[in-house]
């Protein structure tokens, strides 16, 4: 009896299949096309327009920066162009590492700066005269101007990561304040009736209105402030009278003057007549610190996460 003979067309049907699934364990999977890499100097040569500013041309990507604004490092180093700041002012004490000079963004004069060779300064506002000089020597400057509020806050923060090659990175750090900052103020308990507070700058009363940056922040949490009555419209930074404190009597005082004047929580119930102050009876003085509560950089975050905890606790029984 012959043998079994396979039909020749399931014969080749077979093969083909063997050989496919050969071909298939061995062959060499195509690798994955490469993410594409950022180049930041390939933004330039660009415009850059800080908000309410004259718009500057950087024909290419700063890399010897000088900074005369402390917010505006602070910002610098959050975005990732920490390395290419060559110079701070006195005051730009943060990150620890700056390369800090005696420098001073309101009193330098042109010269001066133009030592350091930068190809962008950062000043701050009310430097009119060193921006015109730097300007005559071809310097390129942005100045920050104080922020009305955070919107123009973030909008610096992006700008000063278009101007330095670091837009993307910019984006992310105010994405992340802004989801940071609605969380924290969400999680706030509100009190059933607005509580009053005192923010003071200075020992002798200076305060900052709701109209200033610092005082939008506050009002994220409904808090009422004593300094906004009786002060001409507009005004931000105005000098109270103590009995005028005294009489407001505020659930709460912000001391923002604890580094430059040595004011604390217990110096200050300590001043004539605060000893009656319900703030100082009930222990809710809050001592800030002076840098974070004068910036307006992502360290923003931490001091509206301080007003939260002094509003969380002042309803606390």
């Amino acid at each position: 009896m012959s043998g079994f003979r396979r039909p020749p067309s399931l014969l080749l049907t077979v093969l083909v299949l063997l050989l496919g699934a050969t071909a298939c364990a061995t062959r060499t999977p195509s690798p994955a096309p490469a993410a594409p890499v950022e180049d930041p100097a390939a933004a330039f040569p660009a415009q850059i327009r800080m908000a309410g500013q004259e718009p500057v041309t950087l024909p290419q990507q700063p890399k010897h920066i000088v900074s005369l604004s402390p917010t505006a490092t602070e910002s610098l180093y959050a975005v990732g162009a920490g390395e290419q700041v060559a110079a701070v002012d006195q005051f730009s004490d943060f990150p620890a590492r700056t390369p800090r000079t005696d420098l001073n963004g309101l009193t330098s004069d042109a010269a001066a700066v133009a030592t350091r060779n930068p190809d962008l300064v950062i000043a701050p506002e009310g430097a009119d005269k060193l921006v015109e000089g730097l300007r005559a020597l071809e310097v390129p400057v942005l100045v920050t101007p104080t922020p009305a509020g955070l919107d123009e806050a973030y909008g610096q923060i992006e700008t000063l990561g278009q101007a330095t090659g670091h837009g993307r990175q910019a984006r992310e750090v105010t994405d992340r304040m802004r989801a940071d900052i609605a969380e924290i103020v969400a999680k706030t308990p509100k009190p059933p009736t607005p509580l009053s507070y005192y923010h003071e700058v200075s020992p002798d009363f200076y305060s900052a209105t709701s109209q200033s940056f610092v005082g939008g922040l506050y009002g994220l949490f409904g808090l009422r402030n004593i300094a906004d009555e009786g002060v001409p419209a507009g005004a931000k930074f105005p000098q109270l009278a103590q009995e005028r404190i005294l009489q407001a009597d505020p659930d709460l005082i912000f001391l923002a003057d604890t580094k430059c004047c040595g004011t604390t929580p217990e110096s200050a119930g300590e001043r004539p007549g605060w000893d009656t102050l319900t703030a100082v009876r009930e222990q809710r003085v809050v001592a800030l610190d002076d840098n974070v509560a004068g910036r307006w950089g992502p360290r923003v975050v931490d001091l509206v996460r301080r007003i939260s905890e002094s509003v969380t606790r002042a309803q606390q029984p």
